[in-house]
Parts: structure tokens; C-alpha cells; sequence
């Protein structure tokens, strides 16, 4: 059994079963990648794959426990090939991040900042999506790190650090009604509104929707978007009143939009940082996280490491108090 034949698995497995395209993804030949299957089937004696004709069907049960090994046994491959560049290129490198379109347009600016002036040789590769997009991101090993709010489950295969806490603003143009109210509106006056907010904010049992549904209010949710944006965008045009993330309010949008606290309306969300259990993180990336949460202490982190559930991860920021991050002026500060 060769590495070259488990990189090949995983690629056939990552590109939908689709022999041709993981060939392409590997700068490699379709029928190379078919032979290399092919030997290492006869060489375990399982069949991985079922066949439709010429082409892969789906994965057996044999071969649904041979990628998790193999998945395991390439992320040891790449921990040894991450220990032996600490010792040789400590300040080179690539560092891949999945994240919100929030954070990466209101967050991560001055952390990749400061981060590319201490490493100017590390590559850096930032990817968006949602949080069920992330996951998939996680699953095919293609990132080293995850930055999301909430859906800890979509995450299991991850170390979850807690970065920071947030809260909502609300955003309505400045010569709206509850733009004369005293920088707070309650669920009551929103309710009496159109709403313009985040895609996922009102599906299922959200926290917003539960929040108004306890009062006995029904919200009209007129328009969803997942960029705030673009939710501000709309705001602009009087399509609605937006709920966004705290740190997604501009010190530009106090020209045309006036915004009021949702603290205490809506249950406050936490954001975290996330790395596979199993990989080894070079020093470029430890920094990274001391960047992106600077209230994690050198000892904290150093446990991290070494802490085998998530668990024991939870345990070590139990007496920990998360900043809380805001927009424009709010900044951070100390948690409530």
C-alpha cells in the first residue's frame, strides 16, 4: 500500500466520486488514478466502490472505514511534513481559513493585518461560505482553520475555541420612526415592521424567531441575504429595518443609517475558532489564533494542544471572560 494510493482515494471521495475530476484536481491522469484503485482494492481484497458500468456508484461499507483511516493516516503525513518546516522555514508557509462573509469583511482585516507583517512569506487563503459549506470545507481537509458562530454540531471533528461574544444592531435609514427612539427599540417595535436580516436568522427554531415568538409577536420577514451588505443595501432603499451583527456596523453608516441596540432582545452569540483534533499546528498558526483572540493566554492555547475531547477544551474557558465584540465605535470590551 502506498501514500500515492490513499491520496487518490481521497480524492475520488472529495470530488464526488468523479475518477475524472479528482485526475484533473491531482494534475494527474484519469487512468492512473483508475489503476492505483484498482491495485489497491486487489490488495486489501475489499471493494471500495460499487460500479455503474465504467463509473463509481457509491461507497460500500468496507470502504466507508477504509477513507476514515485513510483521511486519519494523511493528516499524520501532513503533521510530520508541518513539524519538520518548524525546524527548517518556521516563518513560511500557507495558513487556509473558512469563515462567515461577516467575519471576513468586518473582523478579519486588521488580524490578517497584523499577522502578514509578522509572517510576510506565509500564503494566505481565505474562503467564505456558511456554516454548512465550512463543514464540507472541514471534511475534505482543505482548510486549517474554522471561524463560525453557533452550529457546533455541524463541527465535531474540530477543537472549538471560543473567541468572542457579540450582539445585534439595528439599522433603519436616519429618518425613520425608530430613529427617534432613545438608541434602544424593544421586539415590539420591530415587530410592527417589515424586517430585513440574515438568511438563516428567522429558519428553523432560530433564537430570533423564538425571541419574538415568547412575546407572542409574529415578525415579517420581508427580505433575507446572508452579506450585511447587502441587507444594509436594502435598509438604504426603505425595504425594510435590518438586523445585523454588532460588528457589522460601519463608522460610514452613521451618514445615512441610524443604529439602536438589540442587547437583551436576542440570546448573545459567541464566535469561535476551530482545528482539526488530529492536526499539528505550526507556530505561524498558533500566532494566527493569538491574533484572532488575544485573550487566549500562551498556557491556555498550550492545553489546547494536547486536550483529546472538546470537553476538555470547554473546561479550560469555563471561568474565562469572553470580550465582547461590537461595531464602529463600540469596538471591544470586557464581556457583561
Amino acid at each position: 500500500m502506498k501514500l500515492q494510493q490513499l491520496k487518490y482515494l481521497l480524492a475520488i471521495v472529495d470530488n464526488g466520486l468523479n475518477i475524472t475530476a479528482a485526475a484533473d484536481r491531482l494534475y494527474t491522469s484519469q487512468p492512473g488514478v483508475s489503476k492505483q484503485l484498482k491495485l489497491l482494492e486487489e490488495e486489501l481484497g475489499l471493494q471500495l466502490f460499487t460500479r455503474k458500468g465504467k463509473s463509481l456508484g457509491n461507497i460500500t461499507p468496507a470502504g466507508r472505514q477504509v477513507i476514515d483511516r485513510a483521511r486519519i493516516i494523511m493528516q499524520e503525513v501532513d503533521n510530520i511534513r508541518s513539524l519538520a518546516s518548524d525546524y527548517f522555514h518556521e516563518e513560511e508557509g500557507t495558513l487556509s481559513i473558512a469563515t462567515t462573509h461577516t467575519q471576513a469583511r468586518y473582523v478579519l482585516p486588521d488580524v490578517i493585518r497584523e499577522f502578514r507583517a509578522k509572517y510576510p512569506k506565509v500564503s494566505l487563503n481565505l474562503h467564505q461560505g456558511t456554516s454548512e459549506q465550512i463543514a464540507d470545507m472541514v471534511a475534505s481537509n482543505e482548510i486549517d482553520f474554522a471561524i463560525a458562530t453557533g452550529s457546533r454540531d455541524l463541527f465535531s471533528n474540530l477543537m472549538l475555541l471560543p473567541a468572542y461574544h457579540w450582539d445585534r444592531k439595528i439599522l433603519v435609514p436616519n429618518d425613520h420612526e425608530l430613529a427617534t427612539l432613545d438608541g434602544k427599540a424593544t421586539l415590539k417595535d420591530l415587530a410592527r415592521f417589515p424586517l430585513v436580516t440574515y438568511v438563516f436568522s428567522f429558519g428553523g427554531q432560530s433564537s430570533l424567531k423564538k425571541a419574538f415568538s415568547e412575546q407572542g409577536l409574529e415578525p415579517d420577514v420581508v427580505f433575507t441575504a446572508r452579506d450585511a451588505d447587502v441587507i444594509k443595501t436594502y435598509v438604504r432603499m426603505g425595504l425594510g429595518v435590518g438586523i445585523v451583527a454588532s460588528m457589522a456596523e460601519d463608522c460610514d453608516d452613521k451618514k445615512d443609517l441610524a443604529s439602536l441596540s438589540a442587547e437583551g432582545l436576542f440570546p448573545r452569540s459567541t464566535t469561535w475558532i476551530g482545528f482539526r483534533k488530529e492536526a499539528v499546528l505550526r507556530r505561524y498558526m498558533l500566532d494566527f489564533v493569538r491574533f484572532f483572540a488575544p485573550h487566549i493566554s500562551t498556557d491556555q492555547l498550550e492545553k489546547t494542544r494536547h486536550a483529546r475531547t472538546q470537553e476538555d477544551i470547554d473546561k479550560l474557558f469555563d471561568d474565562s471572560d469572553l470580550p465582547l465584540r461590537g461595531g464602529c465605535s463600540d469596538d471591544m470590551t470586557a464581556a457583561a
